[in-house]
């Protein structure tokens, strides 16, 4: 879920708003057609071509509930939606992540999906993936497209270094992880180039596998902060390759994913931690000659279990045609055309038919290591905490950036998770 950022984002909101206000009040035009509007993120060419395409085909499929398509950016949604929403000018169907939803939905904004859905979806997306988009007793959103954090990694140094390949049935443990960083470290080679200039979400998402939860329920159902044993493994990990074995490459500290992509080229990282999706880009910009492989994450001792805030598709409470909203994304997440939204960017379906197709079981491009992750995949531990948003920008972030960087120790990053964070949380549940 990268986008664009800049005077463009402002542009696309600019231009959001006035979509938003056109049309016929509730949509059905003198005809008694009607005209459903579908906000869409998709941002890289090929998952807009076959957004767009489906879009085409469920038009000359159904001439009395048209659909329009309206491209949003993730770099703006939330506010433009809040702002969208407020004026009573959102779109009927909304596309959005599972980690953006809690406030809209405790707020009102999105509809109840139970009802609404045909068996077929229930049935065919796991039980694991609507965790993410269940919040108190309703469903608000269909989770449809996930990404694991995959190891991406220079095939000639990782097979020069000897040390064992892993697979999703048997990952480095995160102690061997380390270990393995220090013997591809050397002649102007770090083992690793963590991007963490937005640290949270990988740390919560990959302790997962050491028992880590970071956030834990009382008997009053609210939650609070508790940075436990589990969830200080990965940490821990990071900050003694950083600044103890100097085995990561301490300069990807502030960059993103895709910024560590020419070190990555250059030799100058023998590996980085990046989301699933992130390999087109290398397809695309790699340079010829250069092999690559991905490899899965490091795991605990509950095996390769990773959190995932899936992308989801949501439909407004405020939309008068909610019923036919929901026929649009049954068709739109038929396994076939689930198959083609996932391979247009480069992530997993949710759905388990589409995860059987043979076109993601192939070994190029990694795709066979990505489904065999699937199973793993549960739901991030901080999308149902209201209030996450606040605490992941103002405590968390630059506590954990300060911890990487060796800047606090790990008491003084529990202090301020906790103290500060549960401060935070409170507000929101009061």
């Amino acid at each position: 879920m990268r986008g664009r950022s800049g005077p463009l984002a402002v542009l696309t909101v600019l231009a959001l708003l006035l979509g938003g206000c056109a049309g016929d009040g509730d949509g059905t035009g003198p005809d008694g057609r009607i005209t459903l509007r579908f906000q869409s993120l998709a941002w890289q060419k090929d998952s807009v071509d076959v957004t767009r395409e489906l879009v085409r085909e469920w038009n000359a499929r159904n001439p009395r509930v048209r659909v329009s398509y309206v491209q949003g950016s993730w770099d703006s949604v939330h506010d433009q939606l809040l702002t969208s929403f407020e004026g009573g000018e959102a779109p009927d169907i909304i596309h959005d992540a599972s980690d953006d939803l809690a406030d809209f939905a405790y707020g009102g904004y999105l509809a109840d999906l139970r009802g609404l859905l045909s068996r077929r979806l229930e049935r065919d997306i796991p039980r694991r993936s609507w965790d993410t988009v269940t919040f108190g007793d309703g469903v608000y959103g269909v989770p449809f497209l996930q990404e694991p954090k995959v190891l991406i990694v220079n095939a000639e140094l990782l097979e020069r270094s000897g040390v064992r390949v892993p697979t999703p049935q048997e990952p480095w443990s995160w102690p061997e992880f380390r270990e393995v960083t220090r013997r591809l470290t050397g002649d102007g080679v770090h083992g690793v180039g963590w991007p963490l200039r937005e640290p949270v979400s990988s740390t919560l998402n990959l302790s997962l596998s050491t028992g880590g939860r970071m956030f834990v329920r009382g008997a009053d159902g609210k939650a609070r902060v508790t940075f436990g044993p589990g969830d200080e493994v990965m940490p821990r990990t990071v900050r003694d390759q950083v600044n103890d074995d100097r085995s990561a490459a301490r300069t990807t500290l502030g960059m993103g994913g895709s910024d560590t992509l020419p070190g990555f080229f250059g030799g100058r990282y023998a590996m980085v931690p990046l989301g699933f999706s992130y390999r087109q880009q290398i397809v695309q910009q790699a340079p010829a000659g250069f092999r690559w492989r991905v490899l899965p994450a490091p795991a605990g001792p509950e095996g390769p279990v990773q959190g995932v805030s899936p992308q989801t598709l949501s439909i407004a409470e405020e939309s008068p045609h909610k019923e036919e909203a929901a026929r649009f994304v049954d068709f739109l997440l038929q396994p076939r055309n689930m198959v083609r939204l996932a391979l247009g960017d480069w992530m997993l379906p949710t759905g388990e038919e589409a995860l059987r197709d043979p076109a993601l079981r192939t070994a190029t491009h990694g795709w066979a290591t990505g489904t065999a992750l699937a199973a793993h995949l549960r739901a991030a531990p901080a999308p149902s905490v209201r209030g996450y948003p606040e605490w992941k920008d103002k405590v968390a972030t630059p506590a954990f950036q300060e911890y990487y960087s060796g800047a606090i120790g790990l008491d003084e990053l529990r202090r301020r998770l906790e103290r500060d964070g549960n401060l935070v949380l409170a507000r929101y549940q009061r």
